[in-house]
């Protein structure tokens, strides 16, 4: 059996050094998959990821218990620089961009500070305008000033400037119009197709993930709680039910909650 380029096992991670924030989180992603980790806020995806790159430190957090294992080497404990070298990119929620910099600027930086000798200045920014010619529009104004959906651009480039062989995207269409997400979503698969990266995806936007992805993991307070193809995912009733929201009665559920209620309906007749 072919090993996972990521494989995440039995991931606990602690706040403050008291509060579980994940526990018992167990994924893979295949090489060139497109792998979707859905949730609602505070499902601990982003945490995950954040495990994952090595940006715990930041939050005053720390892995403390399970394994991430990237092409068979442990990642437990790496810096988010070592991550990096190791061909693992995150597109992070917040942070995205330098605001005070232009698009030019935040393209060359992220180059030069990350030692990348391989690229020319020009190289480089052939690479991200080809994807991105909107950015080539922009390229002199201050970042700061860019839509939402520029910035989410902007922060895409950046990451591709590190050369990545997997790339960790979180929360791709938050705050975003759907038309801009949708081509957000599409840039996506061209540059799997293209680049051959490997994404694990971060939505909310369950059904606009699974549109694209081949696999997706459903999270919930902290733990996995169902798993399956795109397609199965689409298909299921009880996900089709918990990302509506909204129950019979019009209050929001869990997904466990959607569960009880069909065995109950079962059991009933």
């Amino acid at each position: 059996m072919t090993r996972p380029l990521l494989d995440v096992r039995g991931l606990e991670v602690v706040y403050n050094r008291a509060a579980i924030a994940i526990q018992g989180v167990s994924f893979a992603v295949s090489m060139g998959q497109l792998v979707a980790l859905l949730g609602t806020n505070g499902a601990g995806k982003t945490t995950t990821l954040r495990a994952i790159s090595g940006f715990l430190g930041s939050d005053d957090a720390e892995i403390s218990d399970g394994t991430v294992e990237y092409a068979g080497e442990t990642l437990n404990g790496k810096a988010p620089h070592e991550v990096v070298r190791r061909g693992i990119t995150l597109v992070p929620e917040r942070e995205k961009i330098f605001e005070t910099l232009t698009v030019e600027e935040n393209l060359e930086s992220c180059v030069f500070a990350r030692g990348n000798r391989a690229l020319t200045r020009r190289a480089v920014l052939d690479q991200v305008f080809h994807y991105f010619p909107i950015l080539s529009e922009r390229r002199r104004q201050v970042a700061g000033y860019l839509s939402g959906g520029e910035r989410q651009m902007l922060a895409i480039g950046n990451a591709l400037l590190c050369a990545p062989q997997l790339l960790l995207v979180d929360e791709l269409s938050l705050g975003l119009a759907p038309l801009v997400a949708r081509q957000l979503l599409e840039i996506l698969q061209r540059l799997r197709a293209e680049l051959g990266l490997t994404i694990l995806l971060v939505e909310q936007n369950a059904a606009a993930a699974l549109q694209i992805a081949d696999y997706g993991y459903v999270m919930e307070h902290g733990r996995i709680v169902y798993e399956g193809t795109a397609s199965r995912l689409l298909e299921h009733a009880d996900i089709q039910e918990f990302y509506l929201g909204f129950g019979q009665e019009g209050r929001a559920r869990s997904y466990r909650d959607v569960k009880q209620y069909r065995r109950k309906r079962r059991w009933h007749g």
